[in-house]
């Protein structure tokens, strides 16, 4: 499946069955460098069971595995799979999904619902290619040249055991070389996964009601809110004040609004979902707390 074929995603020539729609949400994507994983932001800009399609703050490679995060438009919570790059273009890249379970395809097909999809493109027709030659006969010899001799016939049977046996050890150098490869990936995507699986927030209450301007100093990376078409036309500003829970590893992982324009709080509660904070240490050690979050819209 290609991870995007409409225009806006800047990648021509690509082609997919699979539904799209359009949709522009933070996408938070993992990805192993030198053996450590590292975070990436990014945008989407179209989504479907498939894969998604997204310009981000760094660019990767075509074929690199990455792990992805987002959370659909009204959703209560967010969705992670691993994906694989396989178109890219500067800072846009498509992605595949890989191993979406049932219930992640339910969210995207409930989410998909009322949407138009973007056209759907078939497949590209393969390249046209020369007929085979059929019942070919080696060409008689010219005349006045002598036949091969029976020492040549050895001499190519021999070249060709050898190529033969070439052959069988490149196959054998390859087999081990794709199973260390394999090895090497089981275990970049364990840490993957140790990284980006969350603890279930009623699983593990907070521990504690941080200050706003105590969570403010560990804020290490902040989203600004897209700031909603309409309210700019009509030039609404203001705060939008959330109830927040973070969690122990420093992400948001539940958000209530308390206060603020109501046109504005679907716009502050998708940037506030990717803040990402150091650790709050209780008694020593990273705990989950609750907290207040502020996001200002300025025309």
């Amino acid at each position: 499946m290609s991870a995007s074929g409409h225009p806006t995603s800047g990648f021509s020539g690509v082609r997919r069955r699979i539904p799209r729609y359009s949709v522009a949400i933070p996408v938070d994507i993992t990805v192993l460098r030198s053996g450590a994983p590292a975070s990436i932001p990014g945008r989407s800009l179209d989504l479907g069971e498939g894969g998604v399609a997204a310009v981000l703050a760094a660019e990767l490679q075509l074929g690199e595995w990455v792990a992805v995060e987002f959370q659909l438009p009204n959703a209560s919570q967010s969705l992670q799979t691993k994906a694989v790059v396989r178109h890219h273009n500067q800072l846009r890249c498509g992605f595949e999904f890989l191993g979406l379970s049932g219930d992640q395809r339910s969210m995207i097909r409930r989410w998909a619902g009322n949407s138009k999809p973007l056209p759907i493109l078939e497949p590209a027709a393969p390249a046209s290619s020369l007929p085979p030659v059929r019942n070919a006969k080696m060409p008689a010899p010219l005349p006045g040249r002598a036949p091969v001799l029976p020492a040549r016939r050895r001499a190519v049977a021999a070249s060709n055991r050898a190529l033969d046996r070439l052959l069988r050890l490149t196959v054998v150098l390859m087999l081990v070389v794709g199973g260390w490869a394999a090895w090497q990936w089981h275990r970049g995507w364990q840490q993957l996964e140790a990284r980006t699986t969350k603890k279930d927030a009623h699983a593990q209450p907070p521990a504690a009601k941080v200050p706003a301007d105590v969570m403010e100093r560990l804020l290490i990376r902040k989203i600004d809110p897209a700031y909603p078409e309409a309210a700019r036309r009509a030039n609404l500003q203001g705060v939008v004040v959330l109830d927040a829970v973070v969690s122990a590893d420093g992400t948001v992982i539940n958000l209530h609004p308390v206060s603020g324009p109501d046109a504005l709080v679907s716009a502050a509660m998708d940037a506030a979902r990717w803040w990402r904070f150091r650790p709050y240490r209780a008694r020593g050690e990273p705990a989950t707390v609750e907290t207040t979050l502020s996001v200002e819209f300025h025309p």
